[in-house]
């Protein structure tokens, strides 16, 4: 068992040392003038812009988070709406599931500037871009999970006589609870770029505005700053599910505990 447990940890140190790797090589060609400091600014730099630039940059932190959560949030609730309809009414599956289809061939960045014209330089254009943005994994890995709950069990409860709305309650959705988590964890790393890019196309304030004025003053190592903070918002919001998930499937964390035993 111990060994087991040293071997497990010894993997979670190649990515480490991966990663240390990466940003000694990077340091290394920075310093060696190879690149300007306003196309490859060293690491080093941008920690220290980072630190000294962070207060200037709490608003924009602030805004991003609200409108990545705000449409987060409602993406979850539409979601779960329009899943649940669809597994429930096969005629309603049959004529929305092909235009959610279809909606994910158009790239966000195209439609984005339509979203400016139409509803102004205000939260609704960038909470609108997040919804839309986080709307289909969840959508599509609940649905998913919904159609796969055991028949034979359903079946079971019907014949009991059991309502639609008890065979929801007691098995699809406690069942459907994997693949949704799993929907949640592919939006939510969305959420934060969707914010983002709304804030590019057109935004007065946020992290995706002071990334603009960054690059507009060849500021790079604040334009890396951001991308670091970025990245930290998405992993925290990550990190958030994975605990709900956990506080919400108890069963999951005995499996891996005997899934690491038998390794």
């Amino acid at each position: 068992m111990r060994k087991k447990i040293i071997k497990n940890i010894n993997k979670r140190y190649y990515p480490i040392i991966f990663f240390i790797t990466v940003l000694l090589l990077w340091e290394s060609l920075s310093r060696s003038g190879a690149f300007p400091p306003f196309i490859l600014p060293s690491p080093s730099s941008i920690i220290v812009s980072l630190v000294t630039n962070f207060r200037s940059m709490q608003y924009d932190i602030l805004i991003t988070l609200y409108e990545a959560l705000t449409g987060f949030i409602i993406a979850i609730i539409l979601s779960f709406i329009i899943a649940v309809l669809m597994d429930s009414m096969a005629g309603f599956k049959k004529t929305i599931y092909p235009v959610l289809i279809i909606s994910q061939t158009i790239p966000i960045i195209i439609i984005a500037p339509l979203f400016i014209i139409w509803f102004g330089y205000g939260y609704t254009p960038k909470l609108v871009i997040v919804t839309l943005i986080c709307f289909f994994p969840i959508t599509i890995s609940l649905l998913q999970s919904l159609s796969s709950v055991d028949k034979d069990l359903m079946d079971l409860l019907r014949s009991m006589g059991s309502s639609r709305l008890q065979i929801y309650r007691y098995v699809k959705i406690p069942s459907s609870l994997a693949g949704f988590f799993s929907g949640l964890k592919i939006a939510a790393t969305y959420s934060i770029m969707g914010a983002t890019i709304g804030e590019w196309v057109g935004g007065k304030d946020g992290l995706g505005v002071y990334m603009i004025r960054a690059k507009q003053s060849f500021a790079t190592d604040r334009v890396f700053a951001a991308i670091i903070v970025i990245t930290v918002l998405s992993i925290i919001l990550l990190k958030l599910i994975g605990f709900a998930e956990k506080k919400s499937m108890p069963w999951l964390i005995i499996r891996s505990e005997e899934y690491i035993e038998n390794q």
